[in-house]
């Protein structure tokens, strides 16, 4: 009786440890399971959330300035873009077009997010929603070439004034009514004084801004845009 006595109390004492040694592992592994799944929680909800570009830092008025004036930019800009594959007659217009489309279509879905993150406006078209008085926003940026080729003309059109390099309605008009290669040079002429003006406005954010990734986009902005003025310039016999 002694030994079944002496096994029975082992068997308790295994038990009590064995139960202490769960609860302590229960209790450590929500404690550890907490902190993991907040790990993965947090980031997998900030990259699904549309505004989740806007949690790198804090932004200001010249990032809230930049967005709302480069959306319209960049929506004229593929205005023009699609207008050569059906008038242009050079294949390398035809493919800087697409490139122009491309590049430019996702920095738009971009600052847009930025924007609905701030709780500020969309620019629904290329003149809505645009601020006055944005800092850089001149026509200064445009070359003589560009001047003598009508860029300065649209200084007065509404909705235009403060914006460097955008095309006023009559200047898109008379793009659309031509084809061939009258069409080549007026978009590359035309393109690269927009380009030019999107230059100094991506400078500008670049100098002012505060948010890291409308900054980083100012840069690819400028890096892209002035290659494919010096592309374009080449395309037009003055590079």
């Amino acid at each position: 009786m002694k030994p079944t006595r002496s096994f029975a109390r082992r068997l308790v004492l295994v038990g009590a440890t064995a139960a202490s040694v769960t609860v302590l592992a229960a209790c450590g592994g929500n404690d550890s399971g907490s902190h993991s799944d907040s790990a993965h929680r947090s980031p997998s909800k900030s990259a699904s959330s549309p505004g989740a570009a806007a949690s790198d830092g804090a932004h200001n008025a010249a990032d809230v300035a930049f967005a709302k004036g480069m959306i319209p930019h960049h929506r004229q800009a593929v205005e023009m873009a699609d207008l050569a594959a059906g008038r242009a007659a050079s294949s390398q217009v035809k493919e800087l077009a697409a490139e122009i489309k491309r590049g430019q279509d996702p920095e738009i879905r971009t600052m847009s997010g930025w924007l609905t993150a701030w709780g500020e406006q969309v620019p629904k078209g290329t003149t809505e929603g645009m601020p006055e008085g944005m800092p850089g926003m001149d026509h200064s940026a445009g070359s003589p070439d560009s001047a003598e080729s009508g860029h300065s003309r649209h200084s007065g059109h509404s909705g235009h004034s403060e914006m460097p390099g955008m095309m006023g309605a009559e200047e898109m008009a008379a793009l659309k009514g031509k084809s061939g290669k009258a069409f080549d040079a007026a978009f590359l002429e035309m393109m690269v004084g927009h380009h030019q003006g999107a230059v100094k406005m991506a400078g500008t954010e670049k100098e002012k801004g505060a948010y890291g990734p409308a900054k980083r986009l100012a840069d690819d902005v400028i890096k892209a845009q002035e290659a494919e003025i010096a592309r374009m310039n080449k395309l037009l016999g003055k590079g």
